[in-house]
């Protein structure tokens, strides 16, 4: 058969079902289309696929290529796989570098996670820079030990635990999407990055509450006022860090003393009116002003961030350089004025158990004491006990406010 022959029988617009050879056939349909047909035997049943439609256009088969295509599909029935059912399969994404997976992992944790931002902000620091332009099947384990090994090597044991878990998330999904066969970070365990993560018992005395913000007044230019005044208020209110910081003006009601903290913006997705202290409301007071007129309580310092208020990680790093740590890669450490005040060192969350401690020490019943935290009431008495103690909670947070300021003036 030839191109001339093929176009005299299409001329003649009749239905044709010609042998080419090896189950290959020209066949011409009842509407007058010309395609190409093999016929094969798979699991004993005799069946037929479409491999495309004769022509010269870009989209077409011509007939010097139609012999080429059939022994393709050849070769798949030969590795066991029916090419009907290969068709009817869904096509494999197309995703290049680590990064291109990624992205569309960053999106599901948008969509599915109550703070994406964390993990975004993991990967764009730690994973990223290492791999993420290479290509997802020439990553290997030694790739993922290397990204954990290095964060857990500059002190960061739990971002190091954090990295790896979310390693692992993104090569299941590129295994999912069929870019891999298995995933490199598999292997890999938390005793090879930060180790197991062991429960922080850190809380302060009010005698170190004391000292604490004695320093952190004395050295107001590394520690700016707008700090100085978030960590009190973690300390008095006990409220989250993310909570306080991300929180909004109208929210806060300064006449009726209280901050309506919204399902949203609390981890136990449970609404909540704090009761704001008497001797707190100068703070807010100073706040609002400070603020310039932005919705947000503690508003972001640098236009250029994409989001309004401030970073994570701006009272982290504002304390850990008090305590001499290196924060940044280009910057040299501080001196460590609380270590040499005396004080045993305490990172931002550990405010939260000291709010609960002293609570405990000021003679706050347990379940009050945890109200105030917006707790949960464990056990059957939380399932039947409703109450929000306001005016319990009111009591005792004006009670540890008026002990922590008198020692803070």
């Amino acid at each position: 058969m030839n191109d001339a022959q093929l176009k005299a029988l299409i001329k003649k617009g009749k239905p044709v079902n010609k042998s080419i050879g090896r189950g290959l056939y020209f066949r011409i349909s009842e509407e007058g289309t010309p395609f190409w047909v093999l016929r094969y035997t798979f699991n004993k049943k005799r069946k037929q696929y479409t491999i495309g439609r004769y022509g010269n256009k870009a989209d077409e088969i011509t007939l010097a290529d139609a012999p080429d295509k059939a022994a393709e599909v050849r070769k798949l029935i030969k590795d066991g796989k029916d090419p009907v059912l290969e068709r009817k399969r869904p096509k494999k994404a197309k995703f290049k570098t680590v990064d291109d997976i990624a992205q569309k992992w960053l999106r599901i944790c948008e969509r599915d996670l109550k703070h994406p931002h964390i993990p975004a902000r993991v990967y764009k620091k730690e994973i990223f820079p290492r791999i993420g332009q290479l290509a997802v099947s020439d990553v290997e384990p030694t790739d993922i030990l290397a990204i954990v090994e290095s964060i857990n090597d500059s002190g960061r044991p739990t971002i190091s635990n954090d990295a790896l878990a979310y390693c692992k998330q993104i090569f299941d999904r590129a295994v999912v999407e069929s870019a891999i066969k298995y995933n490199p970070a598999a292997a890999i365990s938390i005793k090879h990055a930060g180790g197991k993560e062991k429960a922080r018992t850190r809380k302060l005395s009010f005698d170190e509450v004391e000292i604490v913000f004695k320093v952190l007044s004395e050295n107001s230019d590394q520690f700016t006022r707008e700090n100085y005044i978030a960590l009190l208020l973690l300390l008095c209110l006990g409220v989250r860090k993310g909570e306080l910081i991300s929180a909004k003006w109208q929210a806060v009601d300064l006449e009726k003393k209280t901050w309506l903290l919204m399902p949203d913006g609390t981890k136990t997705e449970a609404e909540i009116i704090i009761p704001l202290p008497d001797k707190l409301i100068a703070l807010f007071e100073e706040l609002k002003v400070r603020s310039l007129g932005s919705d947000y309580l503690f508003p972001n310092r640098r236009a250029s961030q994409r989001r309004k208020y401030i970073s994570d990680d701006t009272l982290n790093h504002a304390l850990a350089k008090l305590f001499g740590k290196k924060v940044g890669s280009k910057n040299k450490p501080f001196p460590n004025v609380l270590g040499k005040a005396g004080i045993e060192y305490f990172v931002v969350h550990d405010l939260r158990r000291t709010c609960r401690s002293l609570l405990s020490s000021l003679g706050i019943p347990p379940h009050i004491a945890e109200r105030c935290l917006n707790h949960k009431i464990k056990g059957v008495e939380g399932i039947y006990d409703r109450h929000d103690y306001f005016e319990e909670r009111k009591e005792a947070l004006e009670k540890l406010a008026v002990e922590v300021m008198c020692r803070v003036n």
